[in-house]
């Protein structure tokens, strides 16, 4: 007991030097609210607020605290009634996409003694990256575990009671070499070998010598047992288990995080808290680890290949690992190229007059908008345009008085059980909000929040006082970096030894962690960035940025993949997964180019991209991008993939050639789902390195601007009424359509109804001007041709208009030959817009 409070003590004392960002409860307009999955009994000698995305968080969460969780790798466990259970996977295979370790537990360890009760297990302590765990009977009688991420072994500690091994994976077939047959065989000691259908385990007592009876099932201790005992897999290595002997009188118990800045560096320390020799600690490092460690001590005989790679030990109990911060803030770190300026302030003109007030119906998708909106008074200032600043934030404050209204369906509230912001009708429902109310994907949602708030504080101080409160608890939930919070966890979905994020929260038992979108990772702790410099709290902004700089140097080891390189250290041996470019999800047991809604190329990158702003420069490297840009290539061609995620991956090509994205992205007319937009990606892109020099901007072909009737090659005039919009070549006289400037193109209204004309996606029914709104369906090109006369490519399906047997307009001409070639004419001179 005394050790367990010289951690907490020494946890505590390791984030003194960041306090929390606030203390206050959080200032809420809707209150309160119980997640339908409450804790069980694991936490029963504490009160929140409790870790919800960590790779232990299965041991707790409803409805029976018995999911097989992530760790501690190299193990993978499950702790159940009857006992803590752990193995490490025989298999890996790749399938084409992924490579999938398969769970499987060898042992489970417990005590004759065990009631075997839901409520006689329990958490006693817990920091930023281990859990320890109590077994009791009564308060004397049980065993205790330090579940350390990057042990080899597993480390029970009885108090009168007696062991009991369980064999998991088969029958138990050897143990100090002595096969065990029907009958129970009988060893002494303080060391043991024993084998099952998993492989070679060695069993060491740190509490002097032992007896155990081994039958086929178990070894179970020959009389009550106080003191330490711990198991360890060998591997094939021939000499890993002279390694697991020489280390295993040191075993770890818990780990405190630090931190330190100077400048635009910092280093990050573990410091295990060790009993026995803390010097010759064993521990187990990833890929990740060994790039950024400072003189380790690293040594070799012994190496577990896990879903993030082989775990190779370093001996000693400080880990110092450094790390380059990010130096872009709110804009770029270059003007904008001269070449591109123009086409800017168009896209930039349009978007901004045609903004709507979006209304929450979650957190994702208002959120994306929130930003988006935000990002375009950001380009306006830059460019000079202060006088579009104004109508942008209107929007943006409207849009954001929605969650102050106590009337609204959607609403946020703080959740009492776990503690944390949740979308408050999500807190009984998993489906609601991709689990926000079960705390999925906090990051994702809140760094959208965080940025728009943070520019919206930039602008108007007045709008800032008054909410400043509601925003700083979204703030605290995915970026509180202190224990003296009393409402929040510290950097909740941050899982510090495995040098990311996990998006999973306790939905489903708390089982398998995942992270798909690293890209919206990366952007949460850019929210978190841009908020902790509106408040002007240094140190926050430098906890914000050592978040930001360890999510993009696990994006760029476990995301990232390089199929010519030669690394000798990669996570994953297998050629085939690394030429797939880039993982689309990074799970505990499996890591694919694969996501769970989406299987085009373009969607698995693109997913890793976005949001392209400023700051992730410091992300991308070009060996990457290119092959990224190779990986997707024939689906940029392809006119049935969207143009929202062609345009993120244009916009991030721009690391490596601005002219060609820029060229690629004069053919498309739509932009990235609210997390892009041509104002954006010009601008993006306007402000990138230029590797190559030279203009990066090139004057586009505009549409016609103006009111103009249509003359088909049939010889009649387009018409439309609203009782018959369908656009059809049949009149004498036809309709007026205004032609008018859109991004990546130009609407076609109706002047006689209003409405605007619209494309179908599949190109089998005709055109008709029937929306009231243009959007991506209603974006079309207008190019002259060398006679004059003018074909229409619809956005939509990047197929040109043709006339069917009718006379009706059809988007479905795959070529420009096919095309149907138009006459305008007006009674004023045809303007065109440049």
């Amino acid at each position: 007991m005394v050790l367990l409070l010289c951690l907490w003590a020494f946890v505590s004392f390791a984030f003194a030097a960041i306090g929390p960002i606030d203390t206050a409860k959080p200032a809420l307009s809707r209150g309160t609210v119980v997640n339908a999955a409450p804790p069980g009994p694991f936490f029963q000698d504490f009160k929140p607020p409790f870790p919800t995305t960590g790779w232990w968080v299965g041991y707790a969460a409803a409805p029976s605290q018995d999911s097989v969780v992530a760790g501690p790798f190299p193990y993978m466990s499950r702790a159940l009634d009857t006992g803590i259970q752990f193995g490490i996977s025989n298999t890996r295979t790749f399938d084409g996409t992924s490579v999938i370790q398969t769970t499987q537990m060898d042992w489970e360890a417990s005590y004759v003694q065990n009631p075997n009760t839901h409520a006689s297990h329990k958490a006693t302590a817990w920091d930023t990256q281990s859990v320890t765990v109590k077994y009791f009977a009564s308060s004397d009688v049980g065993f205790t575990t330090y579940l350390v991420p990057g042990s080899p072994y597993m480390t029970l500690n009885y108090n009168a009671a007696t062991i009991l091994l369980t064999s998991r994976n088969g029958n138990i077939l050897s143990i100090n070499g002595q096969n065990i047959g029907n009958s129970p065989v009988s060893v002494t000691g303080t060391r043991f070998t024993v084998t099952n259908s998993a492989g070679t385990y060695v069993v060491y007592s740190l509490g002097g010598s032992i007896s155990l009876s081994a039958s086929q099932t178990t070894l179970t201790g020959s009389s009550i047992f106080t003191g330490v005992i711990r198991l360890a897999r060998v591997t094939a290595e021939s000499t890993s288990q002279a390694v697991l002997d020489q280390y295993s009188a040191n075993y770890p118990i818990g780990v405190a995080l630090d931190y330190t800045f100077s400048g635009d560096t910092s280093v990050m320390s573990f410091t295990y808290n060790v009993v026995g020799n803390a010097a010759n600690l064993l521990h187990l490092s990833w890929p990740h680890h060994r790039k950024r460690l400072v003189n380790p001590n690293l040594i070799t005989g012994l190496s577990y290949l896990t879903t993030k790679g082989h775990m190779k030990p370093v001996i000693g109990n400080v880990w110092k690992l450094s790390y380059a911060l990010p130096t872009i803030t709110w804009l770029p770190p270059r003007d904008p190229q001269a070449s591109c300026i123009q086409q800017i302030i168009q896209a930039l003109e349009y978007e901004i007059a045609h903004l709507t007030v979006a209304v929450p119906g979650d957190f994702y998708y208002w959120g994306k908008s929130f930003q988006a909106t935000a990002r375009l008074a950001l380009i306006a200032d830059h460019l000079g345009r202060q006088d579009l600043i104004p109508a942008a934030l209107t929007v943006m404050k409207q849009s954001f008085a929605y969650w102050t209204f106590t009337n609204q369906t959607t609403y946020a509230a703080y959740e009492t059980a776990w503690g944390g912001v949740v979308n408050g009708p999500g807190a009984t429902d998993p489906n609601v909000d991709f689990g926000n109310g079960y705390y999925n994907d906090h990051h994702f949602h809140y760094g959208y929040m965080l940025h728009g708030a943070a520019v919206l504080a930039k602008y108007d101080s007045a709008w800032w006082k008054t909410n400043k409160d509601f925003v700083t608890a979204f703030a605290r939930d995915i970026g509180n970096p202190s224990t003296a919070d009393p409402y929040f966890t510290v950097a909740r979905c941050r899982d510090w030894f495995a040098g990311h994020s996990w998006a999973s929260g306790i939905a489903n038992g708390g089982g398998s962690r995942d992270q798909e979108s690293v890209g919206e990772a990366v952007n949460g702790y850019y929210g978190l960035i841009l908020f902790a410099d509106i408040i002007g709290n240094q140190d926050l902004k430098n906890w914000a940025r050592l978040l930001w700089a360890t999510e993009v140097d696990g994006a760029q080891t476990y995301w990232h993949l390089y199929p010519n390189a030669n690394d000798p250290d990669t996570p994953y041996p297998e050629a085939g997964l690394r030429s797939l470019t880039t993982i689309g999800n990074v799970m505990d047991y499996q890591a694919g180019a694969w996501l769970f809604w989406g299987a085009q190329r373009s969607e698995i990158a693109a997913i890793q991209l976005l949001p392209v702003t400023p700051i992730n420069e410091d992300m991308y490297d070009a060996a990457w991008l290119n092959g990224v840009w190779n990986y997707v290539s024939s689906e940029l061609v392809d006119p049935t993939i969207g143009d929202d995620w062609k345009s993120i991956i244009y916009m991030a090509y721009g690391e490596v050639d601005p002219q060609t994205a820029f060229a690629r992205s004069t053919n498309i007319t739509g932009w990235g789902g609210l997390t892009t937009s041509q104002a954006f990606l010009i601008y993006h892109l306007a402000t990138r390195k230029n590797p190559a020099g030279g203009n990066i901007c090139t004057a586009a072909a505009a549409n016609p601007a103006g009111t103009f009737t249509i003359r088909a090659p049939n010889g009649k005039f387009v018409s439309s009424s609203a009782s018959s919009p369908n656009l059809v070549a049949n009149a004498d006289a036809g309709s007026s359509f205004l032609f008018a400037f859109m991004p990546g193109g130009g609407s076609i209204q109706n002047k006689a109804t209003g409405q605007y004309v619209t494309a179908d996606q599949n190109g089998a029914a005709p055109l008709a001007a029937a929306r009231a709104v243009p959007q991506a369906w209603e974006n079309f090109k207008v190019l002259q041709q060398g006679d004059g006369t003018y074909v229409i490519l619809a956005g939509v399906n990047s197929r040109y208009i043709t006339l069917d047997s009718t006379g009706a307009l059809i988007n479905n001409g795959a070529t420009v030959s096919a095309a149907a070639k138009f006459t305008l004419t007006t009674t004023s001179s045809l303007q065109v817009v440049s």
